[in-house]
């Protein structure tokens, strides 16, 4: 079992293996760090090509040298170029060749500092990836020898979301971090007009409020029952007027992961982001592990 990391060929990224070392050390697992080139036509020997394409791997071979240095030899890692027709289908590759239990990338550059934003070979890996997705916020740093200390489930209230928290509760005990639910929802500000909507959305909210507290106080007595069961810490849940601030009711651990399931929508076994998964994944200010519709969260022990 390894965990893939995936690397842009053209730049050097810190984040996403700061991310992939405290897993790695969490699971005692190794790492494949790779750069994904493009394949070029078998017919394509023509000295322009040919220059470029040394110029490429040249690039990627200083991006996985600037990871070894990074990573310094803390945790087992191997370092390849692959080839393959985009950034997503070699990643995924990698991953079925390699029974990865989790792909590891960064967050586009697009983001602001501490949150994750989404590229476009990005999104397209999370509508392919036949694993798991951790993706790192941008400029995410760990401390030196980190690990997961807490694993957060993001639950909805729906059978599918109840899945994942069992699933992260496995993944949880098996590194040794506590298990925490925690639900967001966002309520309107008031618009200044008629207070009636207002007071009707506090009231859904409220209600919603108490059906998660019960729902999530079931699934953790269940938890509670497991064979190896984690630490528990206090499910949470944040309100808020926008989802920056409904993320903000919530506190959050330096070493603490957060884990997504993807949308019903989705195909089967395939990561796929609804709208609410996808909102949670831009706000949140720790690493997130989008799990695919239909898979526990893998035992990375």
């Amino acid at each position: 079992m390894s965990l893939v990391v995936g690397l842009d060929p053209a730049h050097r990224s810190t984040a996403v293996l700061h991310l992939a070392a405290m897993l790695a050390r969490s699971a005692d697992t190794d790492l494949v760090v790779a750069t994904v080139l493009p394949q070029t036509w078998p017919m394509a020997a023509g000295s322009a090509d040919a220059e470029w394409r040394g110029y490429t791997r040249d690039t990627a071979n200083l991006v996985l040298d600037h990871a070894a240095a990074v990573l310094g030899g803390t945790v087992r890692a191997e370092y390849l170029v692959h080839e393959a027709s985009s950034a997503r289908r070699g990643l995924a590759e990698l991953a079925v060749d390699r029974d990865a239990a989790l792909i590891v990338i960064g967050s586009s550059s697009a983001a602001p500092v501490g949150r994750i934003a989404l590229g476009s070979e990005s999104d397209a890996l999370l509508h392919a990836s036949p694993v798991p997705v951790a993706i790192a916020p941008r400029g995410f740093r760990a401390a030196e020898g980190a690990e997961v200390g807490r694993v957060t489930a993001a639950f909805r209230g729906t059978d599918s979301s109840g899945d994942l928290v069992l699933g992260a509760a496995g993944v949880a005990a098996g590194v040794g971090a506590e298990l925490r639910i925690a639900s967001f929802a966002v309520v309107p500000p008031e618009s200044g007009t008629s207070g009636a909507g207002l007071d009707a959305e506090k009231r859904i909210a409220r209600q919603w409020t108490e059906d998660i507290e019960r729902q999530a106080g079931e699934l953790l007595a269940r938890v509670s029952h497991l064979e190896e069961a984690p630490r528990i810490a206090a499910t949470e849940i944040g309100v808020g007027d926008s989802w920056d601030s409904a993320m903000a009711q919530v506190a959050w651990r330096p070493d603490e992961v957060l884990v997504v399931g993807s949308s019903t929508l989705g195909p089967i076994a395939r990561v796929f982001l609804g709208s609410h998964a996808a909102k949670v994944v831009r706000h949140s200010p720790v690493p997130v592990v989008v799990v695919p519709r239909g898979a526990a969260v893998p035992d990375l022990d």
